[in-house]
């Protein structure tokens, strides 16, 4: 597959033009399983915004040409909700030593190009530039095995985030709350987080 496939980090204000065609890609990707999110145009654009307003936060951004098809975003822990702070704080991490990688999106059609590995590359090395950091990590979502939306060729992401340096820490656990596909209303959902070895600050 012949692909014009440029990787770019942006942060603050430079985001403001993506923002619309961001929020329809991150619903599109996370409709599918594990997350089956029942997507939420207006809050994505909120969502998106938190970013754009931390200076210290990135989003990675993949085109084909001039079209996003593919996306990540991180930004410092001490930055983000207590839902997400909490474990860290209750198991003896220091949150301005942790750097939190939200979620990565990539269009069904650009999977298996190595742009996965471009993502946490990137989203490493600026952690790298910010400084500061002796951990990086991201939650997941526990989904049960029997769960009646999971496909059968489903294949987790554990060996590739483990190749990557991170491992899951049970122990670091938080809910997120979001609308799945067949459900009337929001449902809190468990999430685990993985962590990548101690780095130097």
């Amino acid at each position: 597959m012949s692909k014009d496939i440029r990787i770019q980090r942006l942060s603050g204000d430079a985001l403001v033009q993506y923002i619309p065609e961001l929020a329809r890609l991150r619903i599109e990707v996370f409709r599918d399983f594990p997350y089956l999110y029942d997507g939420d145009y207006e809050y994505e654009k909120k969502y998106l915004q938190t970013y754009i307003n931390c200076p210290e936060s990135v989003i990675v951004l993949a085109f084909d040409g001039d079209k996003i098809i593919g996306a990540s975003t991180a930004i410092p822990l001490k930055y983000e909700t207590d839902e997400v702070k909490k474990p860290f704080i209750e198991n003896g991490y220091n949150p301005d030593e942790v750097f939190y990688c939200g979620e990565s999106v990539l269009n069904k059609a650009y999977r298996g190009l190595g742009i996965g590995v471009k993502f946490f590359e990137q989203r490493e090395a600026h952690a790298e530039d910010l400084g500061g950091f002796k951990h990086i990590t991201f939650c997941c979502v526990e989904r049960p095995a029997d769960h009646p939306r999971r496909p059968a060729d489903y294949v987790p992401l554990d060996a590739f985030w483990n190749k990557r340096g991170y491992f899951k820490h049970p122990e670091l656990k938080t809910t997120y709350s979001w609308k799945d596909l067949d459900d009337e209303a929001e449902t809190p959902k468990p999430m685990t987080f993985w962590l990548k070895e101690e780095r130097h600050a």
